[in-house]
C-alpha cells in the first residue's frame, strides 16, 4: 500500500507559524533577562498572540524556556552530527569551524541563552546534556579516534579537540562586546568574518595535523 504525504494544511501552516513566532520572540526575552526575568505577557505580546494563545503552544513558562533551549541545541548540534569518519580529516574540521562560526554570527543570541543557562549550572538541560548530547559525543568520539588511529590525525583527545572548538567559536558570539571593543568589528563585518574563519582554522588544523 503506497503512502501519500499530505501536503501542510493552511491551519498547520498557520500553527507552524505562530510557534515559531512564540519561539523567537521568547529568545529575544530570554537571552537579555533569563528566565525569571521574562514575563509571558512580554513574549506573548511580541509574537503578536494572547498570553491564553501563547499558553495553549507552551503551557507554563519553563516548558517554553525548555523548548528555547532545546531548539538551540538543535541549531548548534547541526554541524557537529554532520562530522563523518569516510571524510578527510582536516577539511572536515575546517567546515565544521566554519559552520560553528557562521552559527555565532547568526545565531548570537542564542549562544548567549546557551552559555547563561551553563552558567547557571544547567538546571532545567541537564538531562538533556546527559542524554542525547553526550551520545552524540560519544560517536564523534569514536569518529575521532579513527582518524587517530589510521594515522590521518596527530594524537589528541577528542573531548578536548571538541570542547576547544566549542570555546573558539562561540566566543565570538559570547563575547560579542568584548571582540567588537577590541576591533572595532563584529562577525557581521564579512572581512573580518572572514578573517576569523581562516586563523582559527589554520591554528586548530596545524595543531592536529600529522607531522
Amino acid at each position: 500500500m503506497k503512502v501519500v504525504n499530505k501536503a501542510p494544511t493552511r491551519r498547520s501552516q498557520a500553527a507552524a507559524a505562530k510557534r515559531s513566532a512564540i519561539l523567537d520572540a521568547a529568545l529575544e526575552y530570554f537571552s537579555q533577562f533569563g528566565m525569571h526575568g521574562t514575563s509571558l505577557d512580554k513574549v506573548a505580546e511580541r509574537a503578536g498572540i494572547s498570553k491564553t494563545n501563547l499558553l495553549y503552544y507552551f503551557p507554563s513558562k519553563e516548558a517554553l524556556y525548555i523548548a528555547v533551549l532545546k531548539d538551540i541545541l538543535d541549531v548548534w548540534l547541526a554541524p557537529l552530527r554532520a562530522l563523518r569518519e569516510d571524510q578527510e580529516p582536516l577539511a572536515a574540521i575546517r567546515h565544521y569551524i566554519q559552520l560553528k562560526l557562521e552559527v555565532s554570527r547568526d545565531h548570537p543570541q542564542a549562544s548567549r541563552l546557551f552559555c547563561l543557562e551553563m552558567l547557571q549550572g544547567a538546571p532545567l538541560l541537564k538531562a538533556e546534556l546527559e542524554g542525547d548530547l553526550k551520545a552524540l559525543i560519544d560517536d564523534k568520539s569514536r569518529v575521532i579516534e579513527n582518524w587517530v588511529a589510521q594515522k590521518r590525525l596527530a594524537p589528541v583527545e577528542p573531548q578536548h579537540l571538541v570542547f576547544m572548538l566549542w570555546a573558539t567559536t562561540q566566543h565570538y558570539a559570547d563575547f560579542a562586546v568584548q571582540v567588537e571593543a577590541i576591533t572595532g568589528q563584529t562577525l557581521n563585518d564579512e572581512a573580518f568574518f572572514n578573517q576569523a574563519v581562516a586563523n582559527v582554522q589554520h591554528m586548530v588544523t596545524e595543531g592536529i595535523r600529522v607531522r
